[in-house]
C-alpha cells in the first residue's frame, strides 16, 4: 500500500512540473488568464473558495490526503528561475485519490498550492485541477474546462515520460496580476 502511494505521490509530482516546463517552452504562461468574475463563472469560484477554505490550514489539508510534491530533481518549490519576471507556482500538495481520477470537480481540486513564509509556514495560494486525457477522453469529446477556461494541454513525450494531461491553476487565494488562471504567479515567490 505505502508503495502505491509513493508511486501515485510522484506522478503527481511529475504531472506537475511537466505542466509547467511544457507551458513554459511554448511560450504560453499566461494562457488561460482571461476573466474569471463573471456570472455562473463568479458562483462557481466562489464555490471553490469556500470548499477549499479549511486547507489554508496546512494541516487540515494534509489530514484530508494532500502530500507534498517534489519534481524529478527533488524541487518542491516550482518557480521559473530562468525568467524570474514570471514568478512562481509555488508548493504543490496533491491528493493522491483525486489525481489522475479522470474527474473534474469544483469543490474537489487535485491540488493545492501553497507559497512558502518567511516564518516557515505556508500560506494557500492557488487551486490546480489534472486529469488524463487518456481517463478523460473515455467520456468526454472535448477538453476539459471550468471557470469557462479550457484546461492546458501537455502532450505525452513530455520531460517525464507522462501520457498526455490537462491541467488548471486558479488563483482564489491571492492575487495573480497575470489572470486568475495564468499558470505562473509574479506575486509568488520561493524564496520565504
Amino acid at each position: 500500500m505505502r508503495r502505491w502511494k509513493q508511486g501515485r505521490r510522484r506522478l503527481a509530482a511529475a504531472v506537475f512540473g511537466g505542466v509547467a516546463v511544457a507551458l513554459a517552452a511554448a511560450g504560453v504562461a499566461g494562457a488561460g488568464a482571461g476573466s474569471a468574475r463573471s456570472g455562473s463563472n463568479a458562483a462557481a469560484l466562489a464555490q471553490a473558495q469556500k470548499a477549499t477554505a479549511e486547507y489554508r490550514q496546512l494541516a487540515v489539508a494534509k489530514a484530508d490526503g494532500y502530500g507534498l510534491l517534489k519534481d524529478a530533481k527533488g524541487i518542491a518549490c516550482i518557480a521559473m528561475d530562468g525568467m524570474p519576471q514570471m514568478g512562481a507556482m509555488g508548493i504543490h500538495y496533491a491528493n493522491g485519490k483525486l489525481v489522475g481520477d479522470g474527474k473534474v470537480a469544483v469543490a474537489t481540486p487535485d491540488v493545492l498550492v501553497y507559497e512558502p513564509q518567511a516564518n516557515g509556514g505556508r500560506r494557500l495560494v492557488a487551486l490546480e485541477y489534472v486529469v488524463f486525457q487518456s481517463a478523460w477522453a473515455k467520456s468526454h469529446s472535448s477538453p476539459p474546462s471550468l471557470f469557462g477556461q479550457t484546461f492546458n494541454f501537455t502532450p505525452k513525450g513530455n520531460r517525464f515520460g507522462l501520457p498526455a494531461y490537462y491541467s488548471l491553476h486558479v488563483w482564489i487565494w491571492k492575487h495573480n496580476p497575470s489572470g486568475t488562471f495564468s499558470m505562473w504567479n509574479p506575486n509568488v515567490s520561493c524564496k520565504a
